[in-house]
């Protein structure tokens, strides 16, 4: 007999990390597939899976966009040299893709959230979505309908 496992929905076939809370917290309106610049030690944790950006954000200074607050862990062989685990990271884009950020985000209440983490052949790559905050009560009704969904999945089971 095989277990059932407990939880909700996982990370897809090929991610790295997800970010769950951005559909939850956040509007998404627009996204890009974007590279990501890794150190050496970087690359080899990513590739063992251990990556959070529950909080990260994305900013376009000076004609560059940089990701902050993506926790890679440090990778362990490589203690010594190793990198530091909350270091502002810079994201690759064709440069009429960031002057169309720049035009997006300066609008009232967006901001850039990476919403997944992946490998495309041999290079890591972020998902960056166009988000706009939600309200409270957006919040409320999106738990509510969840609830529903879950409660319609109870009944037909049961029949």
């Amino acid at each position: 007999m095989t277990k059932k496992k407990r939880g909700g929905p996982r990370a897809a076939s090929g991610d790295i990390a997800t970010n769950r809370q951005a559909r939850f917290r956040y509007e998404l309106l627009d996204r890009w597939e974007t590279g990501i610049a890794l150190e050496g030690s970087e690359v080899k944790s990513v590739r063992d899976g251990k990556v959070t950006l529950k909080d990260s954000y994305a900013l376009v200074r000076d004609g560059e966009v940089w990701l902050h607050n993506m926790h890679i862990a440090p990778y362990q062989p490589a203690a010594r040299q190793g990198h530091d685990p909350e270091r502002p990271r810079k994201l690759l884009m064709h440069k009429r893709e960031i002057e169309r950020l720049i035009g997006k985000t300066h609008e009232k209440g967006l901001t850039l959230v990476p919403t997944r983490m992946y490998f495309s052949g041999p290079r890591a790559k972020v998902e960056l979505a166009l988000a706009r905050g939600k309200e409270q009560h957006d919040k409320r009704e999106a738990i509510r309908e969840r609830e529903q969904r879950r409660e319609m999945q109870r009944e037909l089971k049961r029949r």
